[in-house]
């Protein structure tokens, strides 16, 4: 049996220095990603008067990402494993600049609703690919490090979203009014094509897989039973369609596991690598992230809500509200990973959830005693006490989860990831209809309004406290103190085959 060092050469120097490169590249496409989820709500007055979008299209506008987006995470993982993550990442990101340009340049509703959800279905093949390639790129006792940083990206983008649409649109740059939300992309999507080309090394699965094109029709129908009645449900009045839908779904999902064990046994190569599942830190972590998903689905969503129309409040200044939660989401994630977790092992993120919970309780006590008439100064204290739980989960769980995943299912692991979490979000959204909605009396008179909003504001968020404790208890699940990562030779040392890298030389692009 080969040696790692004699079956994976040493890396370079010119080539340490370029993996650094590469994390740059593939977070900021994550960035963009994130951005570009939020981005949108802040605009959808603008877009409403100025391109004269019906309700209905806006909906489609904002859901159309999502559910291209959560349909197609988990085949572009597997893609990325089978022709190369470098590879499926330029198709990604290439195709989401020319549909961002698209969005931008949209003469019609329609033509603005079918570029969101091309920008979606590119966001699937691109995303995947960042903790594929971070997972394949860095050698084990760098990924902490990694996985921190990759915390404060999603930290950053959890708010800046809002914030940049907000200034943006109230800019009105060049008469665009809402346009340049998606024009911005495009420098940005240029720039990351280039230099991807340049520093981004291939790795791909060590032995040749086919693309199971039956999985992919089953986890696409599957996804789309289960999130479209979750997404257009409220605005339907959850229709009995609706149920009989999210019901098939679960039918589609057990006969998805039923081909691919078939599917695995015949010729090793599915879409779900379903023995991923029998890695406990995976298993565990895929169900956290899940649940965790469903939680900030709600809250964002309602927090949005309750500033600017049970509030009032101007776009920017429900932008800059969001400011101290995104700076405590990046501090936290970056001491979480490298200082905390090494220490104290899942006690992190438990932490992580109580705090959560704790800055959800002030929020509500401090919605209740000011009522209407909240200033964001006010807010602070639970959105930094709020960020600074959200951080030392965010980071340290995708490392737990990934941390013991065999690289050559880097891409299917990384896409499960990402679906899971997108399917926890979207039952978050199709759950404020309940505890928000369901609590509000839209027809009140207009001066009552505010204070309806606050009574759902707080109903919502006790929910949300309330999920963030099953969050914790699943969290014992966890490995206790998670292992090192695997490192490059662990799968030849468990009889498994190597990742198949491809070393560039730092002076070609590929």
């Amino acid at each position: 049996m080969s040696s790692p060092s004699s079956t994976l050469p040493e890396t370079p120097p010119a080539a340490d220095r370029r993996r650094w490169y590469a994390l740059a590249i593939v977070m900021t496409a994550a960035f963009m990603d994130l951005v570009d989820v939020t981005i949108v709500n802040i605009a959808i007055p603008s877009i409403q008067r100025d391109a004269g979008a019906s309700f209905s299209q806006i909906q489609w506008i904002t859901a159309g990402y999502s559910l291209a987006f959560a349909a197609g995470l988990i085949t572009g993982g597997r893609l990325g494993d089978i022709h190369g993550r470098k590879r499926l990442f330029l198709i990604g990101i290439t195709g989401f600049t020319v549909a961002s340009a698209l969005c931008g340049f949209a003469v019609a509703p329609e033509m603005l609703v079918a570029s969101r959800i091309l920008q979606g279905a590119m966001a699937a093949l691109m995303v995947p690919q960042v903790l594929s390639i971070v997972h394949a790129t860095f050698p084990a006792h760098e990924r902490g490090k990694v996985f921190g940083l990759f915390g404060m990206v999603v930290g950053l983008g959890a708010v800046s979203g809002p914030l940049l649409g907000a200034l943006l649109t109230e800019w009105n740059i060049l008469g665009l009014e809402w346009r340049p939300i998606f024009l911005i992309n495009l420098p940005v999507g240029i720039a990351g094509l280039i230099l991807g080309r340049k520093y981004i090394t291939e790795s791909k699965a060590p032995r040749a897989l086919r693309l199971d094109l039956a999985g992919v029709v089953m986890v696409t129908l599957g996804l789309l039973m289960l999130l479209y009645p979750l997404t257009r449900g409220r605005e339907l009045g959850w229709p009995l369609w609706g149920h009989v839908m999210m019901a098939g779904s679960l039918v589609v999902f057990g006969a998805l596991v039923a081909y691919e064990r078939w599917k695995t046994a015949r010729d090793g190569s599915p879409l779900v690598e379903l023995s991923l599942f029998k890695v406990k830190s995976f298993a565990a972590g895929i169900a956290v992230q899940t649940v965790f998903g469903v939680a900030l689905g709600i809250f964002f969503l309602v927090w949005t809500l309750y500033l600017q129309i049970g509030l009032g409040w101007s776009e920017l200044r429900a932008g800059l509200t969001g400011v101290p939660f995104s700076i405590a989401v990046s501090a936290a994630a970056g001491v979480s990973v490298q200082k905390l977790v090494p220490r104290f092992g899942r006690k992190v993120l438990q932490t992580g959830a109580l705090t959560m919970a704790a800055g959800l309780l002030v929020y509500i006590w401090e919605a209740d005693r000011y009522g209407a008439g909240i200033t964001a100064w006010q807010m602070a204290l639970p959105l930094i006490v709020m960020g600074v739980g959200m951080g030392l989960i965010v980071a340290p769980l995708t490392d737990a989860i990934l941390s013991e995943v065999p690289r050559e299912h880097a891409g299917s692991a990384s896409g499960l990831l990402s679906t899971v979490q997108q399917m926890g979000t979207a039952l978050g959204l199709g759950l404020v209809s309940v505890v928000f909605f369901g609590v509000i009396d839209e027809g009140a008179a207009p001066e009552r309004l505010p204070m309806e909003f606050v009574d759902g504001f707080q109903n919502a968020l006790g929910w949300v406290a309330a999920v963030l404790a099953l969050v914790f208890l699943l969290m014992f699940a966890l490995p206790a103190r998670p292992r090192q990562h695997v490192e490059e030779g662990a799968g030849a040392a468990a009889g498994e085959p190597h990742e198949r890298v491809e070393k560039e030389p730092a002076t070609t692009s590929s």
